[in-house]
């Protein structure tokens, strides 16, 4: 897989914002990436040392806009631990 197709966008909520501080960085993931395609891009895109990966598949919700009911599309996302010391800025002042 392309390396620079396989990381969509960085998650940023309060969950992820708590794992931040332990070192592990949460990303949306294109559908068919590997763990080892996700260790690869992130070591590559940030310059880090890459320790685990943890992914799993997020199925879409249902949502209702009047009558019309529709499904959002499903994702994949990917917990990213990196080795102690490494960092990750996800905002350009921080």
């Amino acid at each position: 897989m392309n390396l620079s197709r396989v990381l969509v966008r960085p998650m940023i909520t309060e969950k992820s914002t708590l794992l931040n501080e332990q070192g592990r960085y949460v990303f949306e993931i294109a559908i068919g990436a590997t763990k080892a395609d996700v260790a690869l891009a992130v070591s590559k895109a940030f310059n880090v040392t890459v320790t685990s990966v943890n992914t799993m598949n997020v199925r879409g919700k249902m949502k209702r806009f009047g009558r019309k009911v529709t499904k959002q599309p499903d994702t994949r996302k990917a917990i990213v631990a990196l080795k102690p010391g490494d960092k990750i800025q996800l905002f350009e002042g921080a």
